[in-house]
């Protein structure tokens, strides 16, 4: 496993491990559903792979290597799989005959050998992916504003309908995002990395739109990368939302507006290194005309965002404040009042054998959390005291 991947301690699952996989296609049907009418996208099928000469394959920040074989029965042609389907998406809309306000979605997947893996990041990729035809009159801040508040919308009802679904689950999103620049993150923290900039306003407000990525700052220096025939700088962004499990900024969404001929030219222009343009793609691809509006949605950072885990100390500590008024409360309570943080935790560690002989550390090997149900239940909470109190006497 990569060393950048975080465990938090006593991670647990809010749900079982069957009702996690009912779950996962709750979330992937809500939220396709949701997507699909809000922004009149149609569902159409995606190539798992392309031939490199059709520039059809995205070398997103240019020094990504694509995965490639040779098909045998067809004169051992060279194919590449997809590592994202911003320039097939396009052909696809022209092919299909889409017109402004409408547009296609598809369920990507995808191969990046080369991605830094991390709690969010894979070499697996799977994610929803859009693109909706506009008018030139559309490529501006409140047009693209706005559809990004209708997008949040669908995260919101989606992140409801699952939680009226599966009651154990939390609704933690706000009901309204906040939109800021990258250069305002600078302004305001420019002592701060990037990444501890998103950390910090999306801990703030809960849910932002991050606009302009890609760039360059009044510092000169660049918040994020970005291909310059990818999208237009100054009108695409990130939906980010704090995620309270590994308490850092995630990121639900990339979307914006797609370059025409003048922001490609002025993005190529103000690199200070020779990019490589796949003519016959970018033409296949209609780059100037018409216009799109593009979008892309990670599948793991919606299942995560929805099914948000925690530690068990903090599930320990819902419970016991769901006991608040009971007799059971009171001698929690007056048990905290005699041990400091450092000695609770000791404590808990030290009752591992309990847990396990009531089978729940047996039960989470097997994808099955029933702490939190034991916890509860008032049975389970007399046992612990019991257990406790003859640990004390026998001292």
């Amino acid at each position: 496993m990569s060393g950048n991947v975080i465990i938090p301690r006593h991670y647990l699952s809010k749900l079982e491990l069957l009702e996690t996989e009912v779950a996962i296609k709750a979330a992937k049907d809500t939220f396709e559903a949701q997507l699909s009418a809000a922004l009149g996208l149609t569902r159409v099928s995606a190539p798992l792979f392309v031939r490199p000469e059709s520039g059809l394959n995205d070398d997103l920040n240019g020094v990504e290597r694509p995965v490639q074989f040779d098909i045998l029965d067809v004169d051992g042609a060279q194919v590449q799989i997809v590592q994202s389907l911003a320039k097939w998406k396009r052909m696809a809309l022209a092919a299909y005959g889409f017109g402004p306000g409408t547009g296609l979605y598809t369920d990507m997947n995808a191969i990046r050998r080369d991605e830094l893996l991390d709690n969010l990041h894979s070499v697996y990729v799977d994610q929803w992916d859009w693109e909706l035809v506009i008018t030139p009159q559309q490529r501006n801040r409140d047009f693209l504003r706005e559809k990004v508040t209708r997008l949040w919308q669908v995260f919101t009802k989606s992140q409801q309908l699952l939680c009226r679904q599966f009651p154990q689950l939390s609704r933690y999103f706000p009901e309204s995002i906040t939109f800021v620049s990258t250069q305002e993150l600078e302004e305001r923290w420019p002592e701060k990395t990037p990444r501890e900039r998103e950390d910090a306003i999306a801990k703030e407000h809960g849910a932002v739109f991050l606009m302009g990525i890609g760039g360059t700052l009044s510092s000169g220096a660049v918040h994020d990368g970005r291909a310059p025939d990818y999208d237009d700088w100054s009108l695409n962004g990130d939906i980010l939302i704090w995620y309270p499990v590994l308490e850092r900024a995630v990121e639900l969404s990339s979307m914006g507006i797609r370059v025409d001929a003048a922001a490609l030219e002025r993005q190529l222009a103000g690199m200070l290194r020779m990019v490589r343009r796949q003519e016959e793609g970018l033409r296949g691809s209609g780059f100037s005309e018409p216009f799109y509006l593009y979008g892309g949605t990670a599948l793991a950072a919606l299942l995560w965002s929805f099914m948000a885990r925690e530690p068990a100390e903090k599930a320990l500590a819902r419970a016991v404040r769901s006991l608040k008024g009971s007799g059971d409360w009171d001698y929690l309570t007056a048990q905290a009042r005699l041990a400091d943080r450092a000695e609770l935790r000791r404590y808990v560690d030290d009752r591992t054998p309990f847990f396990m002989r009531s089978g729940v550390y047996s039960q989470l090997a097997t994808g099955c959390s029933s702490v939190e149900r034991l916890v509860i239940m008032r049975e389970q909470m007399e046992r612990l005291r019991k257990s406790h109190l003859n640990d004390r006497n026998r001292r």
